[in-house]
């Protein structure tokens, strides 16, 4: 996931539900029915990889046997990454394993890997401080103080970490960066996700330890002793790998009134099942989508967009807005912060609208979610459309006190989600589409 964007949100896995081993009874269209049989039939989706050739499939079967029409893959090509071997060690002054994980588009090393002094930094900003040139032939290590909270704020700053430390390393001559994993479990997990070496800045190998290893390493540096780790990462960048996006619409009885579009994304990284990261979100907007229909059809087409790519760059909603970014849409809304509870609810809304946002409002108090004043971003995969159409936006906000210590690890699978919490995300989001699908006037952002 990218934050609000990247990448979903659930309960910790000590919380989950102890019926695990049997899941509700639902029929296909209900949400639990769909995470399961995606987590389990496809597994791991990673972005141009052929297991999510294989879930663009899975999503056009299932889409259509739940009376979806129009379902269409939608094609594109992504510069993707390739995992290969991972594998570090501390080798000075002590000898410890550590458990890492690649960042996507990390450098390659050799099968041998590399081994060189560290250089600890507490923070990023600690790193951007050093002297130009100071890292030659070093390895960097990036520290930091994530916290869990309730809205993943969080996710934005420290995530920095991931996405610019090891391309600053670089500037500064290092030949590999490693980093505390983003994340806010204590588990010996590592925290996968992206990375990014701008054009000129030579990749070099980026990896993330375990929480437990960065405190590891953290002792050993207050200590004050030299540090040497063997980091191996064999993986590689790859050009013009395939993917794609699935979209399905279920129209409405007038064709003429412009849609509402739902997104999720149908990537997910490779550590875990993507369960919460973002099969969840799929899954819930598309049971919703189902059940505001009801027994008949709602007044304006609803559509759904199971986005691909998003984890390594948000291509697909990319795609999305260059392919239909001249049709017109009402109001777009996103799904990608796990499945823990909705708590509040974000609305930008036109002036004209505030009748329609006092609707919205009184449709999901009696689940006790609140009005949250600030502005919604919508989410990775749908803000390119939203900013190309200044549509109007919806965040139902889940509560994302433990989305951090599953996202990106091993631990992101069906065992982690609360059957409950997602049917109350499913009951949310089918309470807002009740309202602005059947809503007959103009619907906009501005």
């Amino acid at each position: 996931m990218i934050v609000a964007a990247a990448c979903g949100l659930l309960s910790a896995p000590a919380n989950a539900s102890s019926s695990q081993g049997a899941a509700p009874a639902e029929e296909k269209s209900g949400a639990w029915s769909i995470l399961a049989d995606l987590t389990t039939e496809i597994g791991p989706r990673p972005a141009g990889s052929p297991r999510e050739a294989a879930a663009r499939e899975w999503a056009v079967a299932r889409l259509k046997a739940l009376g979806f029409a129009n379902v269409a893959i939608e094609p594109f090509t992504v510069r993707g990454y390739v995992r290969g071997t991972d594998k570090a060690r501390l080798t000075a002054p002590y000898d410890q394993p550590l458990a890492v994980t690649a960042l996507g588009y990390s450098g390659t090393t050799s099968d041998a890997g590399i081994t060189a002094d560290v250089v600890y930094f507490t923070s990023l900003a600690a790193l951007e401080a050093a002297p130009a040139g100071s890292l030659v032939g070093k390895i960097a290590f990036i520290d930091h103080a994530m916290k869990p909270n309730q809205d993943g704020s969080g996710y934005g700053p420290y995530g920095q970490a991931r996405r610019i430390g090891p391309a600053t390393a670089s500037r500064k001559g290092a030949i590999g960066a490693v980093i505390r994993s983003i994340g806010t479990d204590n588990h010996r997990n590592p925290h996968t996700g992206g990375t990014n070496f701008p054009a000129g800045v030579k990749p070099i190998p980026a990896g993330a330890v375990s929480n437990p290893d960065a405190d590891l390493i953290a002792r050993v540096a207050a200590s004050g002793k030299a540090m040497r780790i063997n980091l191996v990462l064999t993986g590689h960048t790859q050009e013009a790998m395939p993917s794609g996006n699935v979209i399905g619409d279920l129209p409405g009885r007038d064709p003429a009134l412009p849609p509402i579009l739902l997104a999720c994304h149908l990537d997910s990284w490779d550590l875990g099942t993507g369960a919460i990261d973002d099969a969840s979100g799929c899954a819930i907007i598309t049971a919703a989508a189902l059940k505001a229909q009801g027994d008949g059809k709602a007044l304006r087409t609803i559509r759904v967009l199971w986005a691909g790519s998003e984890e390594i760059g948000a291509f697909g909603g990319d795609a999305y807005a260059a392919k239909h970014g001249t049709e017109p849409h009402a109001l777009a809304m996103e799904s990608d912060f796990g499945a823990d509870r909705v708590w509040n609810v974000k609305l930008k809304l036109a002036e004209a609208n505030k009748v329609l946002g006092e609707r919205i409002v009184a449709a999901l108090a009696p689940m006790g979610i609140v009005l949250n004043r600030g502005a919604p971003d919508g989410g990775a995969d749908v803000e390119p459309i939203i900013e190309k159409q200044k549509l109007a936006v919806i965040d139902l906000t889940q509560d994302g006190t433990h989305y951090f210590d599953l996202h990106h690890t091993p631990d992101d699978t069906l065992s982690a989600v609360d059957p409950a919490m997602l049917q109350q995300n499913v009951d949310a989001w089918t309470a807002v589409l009740k309202v602005i699908a059947n809503e007959a006037g103009v619907i906009a952002g501005q």
